[in-house]
């Protein structure tokens, strides 16, 4: 049973949560602008490879979050900072809680999205993956329009997260950012 109460709460990330993290981090960094770019080009090779890579990265992702979630819910997660306003805590709470759901929501989307428009999701070229819907246009533009919704929104946290870690680092110069580095790196 997990204890959440703030005097059982460990006074560190987990190493495999802070790991964790920064691998997702990397991934999203480049998943976002990939999603950008292969939505605008034209049509041809470098597309093709693009939309596969964005959609192997997609389920490597998910995968991630849902590893991410058991460690947070096992090793749990220190407490808010304590130099945090309540407008931080908020703001940092809900940053979180929608980061989550959109790393867990986006790929399962498009998955759905791929499925419906009857396009296979093969992961790195080792497998492919089953649809999840049946094959409808109307599916696949509520998907898409779903998709896109949550690539505006995944964009903007992940914006106002880096944001948010750079305030407190290099404004306010607090152990924020600190928390969720490497011990090697002086986390």
């Amino acid at each position: 049973m997990i204890d959440s109460s703030f005097s059982t709460r460990p006074k560190d990330y987990a190493p495999t949560g802070k790991a964790l993290h920064w691998i997702t981090a990397l991934i999203v960094l480049g998943i976002i602008p990939a999603g950008i770019v292969m939505t605008n080009i034209g049509s041809g090779a470098l597309q093709n490879q693009l939309y596969d890579l964005h959609r192997s990265f997609g389920v490597v992702v998910f995968v991630l979050a849902v590893w991410r979630v058991v460690v947070r819910l096992y090793h749990g997660a220190p407490a808010p900072y304590a130099g945090l306003t309540r407008f931080e805590r908020v703001a940092s709470a809900f940053t979180h809680y929608a980061l989550y759901g959109l790393l867990l929501a986006m790929p399962l989307i498009g998955w759905l999205m791929t499925s419906a428009y009857r396009v296979d999701v093969s992961v790195f070229g080792l497998f492919t993956l089953p649809h999840l819907a049946p094959k409808d246009e109307t599916l696949f533009t509520i998907f898409q329009w779903m998709h896109f919704v949550g690539a505006i929104a995944m964009t903007l946290l992940v914006l106002l997260h880096i944001a948010g870690a750079l305030k407190h680092t290099l404004v306010k110069k607090d152990i924020v950012l600190w928390r969720m580095l490497p011990k090697s790196w002086g986390g």
